[in-house]
């Protein structure tokens, strides 16, 4: 991954950004430090987790992936190296986004982290039932005390980003510098349109979620074939719709054409979109990772461009 770093705020990120949703999920913990170690080897240096990865999982309470990721900074001592993103709000003890919930859950994600400062901060979803200003002044006031470097915002509609970027800015608080929206070449319509119109007039960096629609943009799920996988169920249904089978054709069109992956296409196309900085993706294993570290060095011509945008439209 040679491709230069992108600014968020005042942090500076690879242009792909590592999913830690797997980790103490999918993989285990070596399996995890295998994947850190080779992703921050190839020159990686952004990590997206969350306080509630993975409560889903029988068995899991949540906070699995912060301690995961906590146990390999500490035992590489590499913290200054990486920026780690983790986010507040969707933990099952600690929902919604009161000034009491963001303050006692940045001190367990750091606990678990095993650091005294998160880099990059995400209200998780929004909490509609408050006024944008009880969160946005909790924030602050983590910022202020050094816990956090930067704030972002996932899952939020662009009246709401645009109301909380306006109450920042008049009362001079910290403002959200990352927005984590769900966009991918078989979801587009999540981003594109008015909440991207926002971040591109208020100059707040793209970080797409679900950036291979859980794995079907890897073109591992095709007609006829039997994947067994954790995600299988949610990427299959992509297969049933008639711009799936568009876009895996465009892909494998793509592709052909650079001897590359199809998921190394995929991302490739989020990268060139407007306001994007980084797209999540997880490797859930080491041999999962160079198709996804291979997008930040391919480049794709407008006719490519057009052929995926005509096919996931």
């Amino acid at each position: 991954m040679t491709a230069k770093l992108k600014t968020v705020g005042s942090l500076s990120v690879s242009p792909l950004s590592l999913g830690g949703n797997v980790f103490g999920w999918t993989a285990d913990e070596a399996e995890s430090f295998a994947v850190l170690d080779a992703y921050t080897a190839a020159g990686g240096n952004f990590i997206d987790t969350a306080d509630v990865y993975s409560a889903w999982v029988p068995g899991n309470k949540g906070g699995e992936s912060e301690t995961v990721i906590g146990n390999w900074l500490a035992s590489r001592g590499n913290r200054s190296d990486v920026v780690i993103a983790t986010k507040v709000g969707a933990h099952p003890d600690l929902k919604g986004l009161t000034a009491a919930t963001i303050k006692t859950a940045v001190d367990q994600s750091l606990a678990r982290l095993r650091t005294d400062y998160i880099d990059l901060y995400y209200t998780h979803f929004d909490d509609e039932s408050l006024e944008v200003g009880e969160f946005l002044t909790a924030l602050d006031d983590l910022v202020k005390a050094g816990k956090v470097r930067e704030i972002g915002a996932s899952n939020i509609s662009a009246a709401r980003l645009a109301e909380s970027l306006a109450f920042s800015t008049r009362e001079g608080l910290a403002r959200y510098v990352a927005l984590q929206p769900h966009y991918n070449l078989v979801s587009r319509d999540t981003y594109e349109g008015e909440l991207a119109a926002v971040a591109a007039r208020e100059g707040v960096a793209a970080v797409p979620y679900y950036a291979l629609a859980s794995g079907f943009l890897t073109g591992k799920y095709r007609p006829g074939t039997a994947i067994d996988s954790a995600r299988s169920e949610k990427a299959a249904q992509y297969l049933a719709t008639d711009r799936g089978l568009r876009v895996l054709e465009a892909l494998d069109t793509v592709a052909a054409a650079h001897g590359a992956e199809p998921a190394t296409v995929a991302l490739a196309w989020l990268a060139a979109q407007p306001t994007v900085a980084a797209p999540i993706a997880s490797a859930r294993t080491v041999s999962q990772l160079p198709p996804l570290l291979a997008a930040a060095d391919l480049t794709l011509t407008e006719p490519e461009l057009t052929l995926l945008n005509d096919a996931s439209a």
